[in-house]
């Protein structure tokens, strides 16, 4: 066995990582990534690397997270002066060289969060003067550091430092940074803040902050991080809170001195008692937008008291995924209603809503858009939210019921009869399962959503006419056959078509989407029914790859025609015939003979026919149907006469000729009168001494075609048994002979006759 060299040894050790999805540069040792696209947008996420990969210099985008990168030399990033982003989230990051980013000139977003950064270096940042977006949240430092790490990022817009670790902010730690579109905080264990630390930032965009334990044991710290980022354009987020007691709503005085517009809550808990004296705090400020979700309510709904509160300016109210934690004793949200009189949009989503007396919404006369989707409004519930069909919501454009368990869709069709002005309806996720031959809808409806029903079998006049957007997607249906002349957009991914739907039906149709369906296939046909048909999605179907589907749909795909296709082609799947089953059609290629079978059967056939005249030509032409008959007419006469010879004891008696004479009949002039009677007439023959004797020699006995051929007797026959019964073949030799099929008959019959009897049987004659 061959030694390993060296060099064979070390390039085995190059390949071993390739095993592994990674590759070694050959200079430091440091892993390659090469997944790049052609746009140098660069994803090396969760691939296991424990140093910063080499590549390409093109790269505009580098994606190292969720890897495990634990420090980073000066020299990692060296070289990529053109790279605008860079993620380094989730890597266990703990050491980072004061000039590991010195050549990123270029770098627009950094993002440094959830690693193990214990202290911040302003080194790091110094030459990314053009950085846009910096995420440091969920490291374990306690301050930002002295000197201000973003000083000179006068193209900063987007902030976001902060995590469990942080302490305290001072007033010079934010240096640098004179506007923000987006402020991200993480600061539940705040424990020092300056005053006026965030409020050198302006103007400031939304701000998100999480002040959990402030908001618990120090208020005043609180208030001045809420007074440093109040005003009246910024919307402010507050996460993770716990509101337990009148003290924990006393940070909100200072937003309500900055007269905020819009305030949201996420993921925080709250009481009976705290929920008003919040109100009470807020009461008559120009609040426009509430945001609540993910709220745990920590009471029995009993908020009498907030009711003689002003929220007239509010415009939006949101309030999503609410949790009652004793709902054997919470009354109902009725004692807030007074929020939702003047808002002109409200969603209550996720919360266990059943139903909306008619009294309240007989009062909400600005509302335009309503969203009750997802909660547990039935039939008759429902009925009594919209008052049975009366004309209350006159203003109502846009009506969300999806996701609650309604079963009726002719009812909800008579509801909504007297909103004039409803445009867009939702009833999507709902427990429909048939549609009624006729219903009743206003004038006004554009937007109609039935999708994720049960509904079966095919579409009736129940839907509006007027409709331009319809999405009957993932139902049960199989037809649609109804006229909707101003529909745009069609969606009916999800049910059972075998084809797509009559285009006559929908002339200003715009976009259709077909796709998990059961379609076999489409042709250019039915998408030029359509008239103004612009885009398809009917992928992930069941198609049947005919030759006829595949070169059409595969022009498809190179967006050849007037429809666009604008689903993945890997949506387009052969499911029959079995040999293609499974594989792309953009890929299929069939063979001429699958395609054009007629065609290719009639040229077979004509190719065939032509081959076969020229080889019969060819065959005439050589005389082999000649040799044909003349070898089955020899063989018949030689089974014959064996037959014959079997019979007779003696094989002479067969013999009746001495000879048989074959020439042509244009020479039976010279035959005739020369020399059949030179052969069958008596000679005398003279004696030595020149006297006559009277003795004379036997005459022969000759076999000739005129006069001893048996008639009715095929000639073949005669000429065969003619040959066999003479002792002899006499061959009259000349141009006429040659000229004569029959005398090339008996003289190829002479052939096969001498092989069989043997010693010379033929006489040649030469005649000219």
């Amino acid at each position: 066995m061959r030694r390993l060299t060296s060099g064979s040894l070390a390039l085995l050790l190059l390949l071993v990582p390739l095993i592994w999805g990674q590759e070694v540069n050959g200079n430091d040792g440091r892993p390659t990534c090469r997944r790049c696209n052609l746009h140098h947008c660069c994803n090396c996420s969760h691939s296991g690397f424990t140093r910063v990969p080499v590549v390409t210099h093109q790269a505009l985008r580098l994606d190292l997270s969720f890897n495990n990168i634990t420090n980073m030399t000066k020299d990692d990033l060296m070289g990529h002066s053109r790279l605008r982003a860079l993620d380094l989230h989730a890597n266990g990051l703990a050491d980072i060289h004061p000039s590991a980013f010195d050549s990123l000139w270029s770098l627009e977003e950094l993002d440094l969060s959830d690693n193990q950064l214990t202290v911040l270096n302003p080194k790091w940042l110094k030459n990314l003067a053009i950085l846009e977006h910096l995420n440091l949240l969920n490291n374990p430092y306690s301050r930002l550091g002295s000197p201000s790490m973003f000083f000179g990022l006068v193209r900063l817009r987007r902030l976001m430092f902060g995590g469990p670790a942080l302490k305290e902010l001072r007033r010079t730690d934010v240096f640098g940074v004179t506007e923000l579109e987006d402020l991200t905080v993480h600061a539940n264990n705040l424990a020092s803040y300056d005053s006026g630390t965030l409020g050198d930032i302006w103007p400031l965009g939304c701000v998100t902050l999480s002040l959990h334990g402030p908001f618990l044991t120090n208020v005043a710290l609180a208030a001045a991080v809420l007074a440093d980022v109040s005003y009246p354009e910024t919307p402010i987020v507050l996460k993770d809170l716990h509101l337990i007691g009148n003290q924990s709503v006393l940070p909100f005085r200072e937003s309500a001195k900055k007269r905020i517009r819009s305030l949201s809550f996420r993921n925080f808990s709250v009481s009976d008692a705290t929920l008003v004296d919040f109100l009470m705090v807020l009461n008559g400020d120009p609040l426009s937008y509430l945001h609540v979700e993910d709220v745990t309510l920590k009471g029995e709904g009993r908020w009498e008291k907030a009711n003689k509160t002003d929220y007239k300016s509010i415009d939006q109210f949101f309030l999503r995924n609410a949790v009652v934690v004793d709902v054997y004793k919470f009354v109902s949200f009725l004692q807030l209603g007074f929020l939702l009189y003047y808002p002109r949009k409200v969603s209550i989503i996720n919360c266990g809503v059943f139903v909306m007396p008619c009294e309240t919404s007989k009062l909400l006369v600005n509302l335009q858009y309503l969203d009750l989707s997802d909660n547990l409004l039935t039939d008759l519930t429902i009925a009594e939210s919209l008052c049975h069909g009366a004309p209350t919501l006159k203003e109502l454009r846009v009506l969300n019921i999806s996701g609650n368990p309604l079963k009726s869709l002719s009812m909800i069709s008579h509801l909504v009869t007297n909103l004039l002005k409803l445009t867009h309806l939702d009833i999507s996720r709902t427990l429909y399962s048939s549609m009624p031959s006729s219903c009743s809808w206003p004038s006004t409806l554009k937007y109609l959503n039935i999708s994720r029903a049960k509904l079966k079998a095919t579409t009736t006049s129940c839907l509006p006419r007027s409709l331009e957007v319809l999405d009957l997607s993932y139902n049960d249906l199989k037809g649609f056959s109804l006229d909707l002349p101003l529909l745009r957009e069609l969606y009916l991914s999800g049910n059972k078509f075998l084809g797509l739907p009559a285009g006559q039906h929908f002339p200003n149709l715009q976009t259709l989407t077909m796709q998990f369906n059961t379609l076999n296939m489409f042709g250019l046909p039915d998408l030029k029914s359509f008239g103004r048909l612009e885009n398809l999605q009917a992928g992930y179907n069941k198609f049947i790859c005919t030759c006829d589907f595949v070169n059409f749909l595969q022009s498809q795909l190179k967006q050849n025609g007037n429809v666009k296709l604008t689903d993945r082609k890997d949506g387009y799947v052969c499911d029959s015939p079995l040999h293609l089953h499974g594989k792309l059609v953009s890929q299929v290629r069939l063979s001429v003979e699958v395609c054009h079978r007629v065609l290719f059967v009639s040229v077979s056939c004509g190719v065939a026919l032509l081959v076969g005249l020229l080889l019969c030509v060819l065959l005439w032409r050589l005389h082999v149907f000649w040799y044909l008959k003349m070898t089955w007419a020899w063989l018949k006469a030689k089974r014959s006469s064996q037959k014959q010879r079997r019979a007779t004891a003696d094989s002479e008696a067969l013999l009746s000729f001495d000879a048989f004479v074959s020439y042509s009949e244009r020479d039976a002039g010279w035959v005739e009168s020369f020399l059949i009677p030179e052969l069958e007439e008596p000679r005398n023959s003279d004696s030595e001494d020149g006297s006559s004797s009277t003795s004379s020699s036997r005459p022969l006995s000759l076999c000739l075609h005129k006069r001893d051929f048996l008639p009715g007797h095929p000639i073949m026959d005669n000429i065969m048994n003619a040959i066999e019964h003479s002792r002899r073949t006499i061959f009259v030799l000349s141009e006429n002979f040659v000229q004569s099929d029959w005398c090339r008959y008996e003289l190829d019959f002479s052939h096969f006759w001498l092989f069989e009897a043997g010693g010379d049987a033929a006489i040649l004659i030469l005649l000219e």
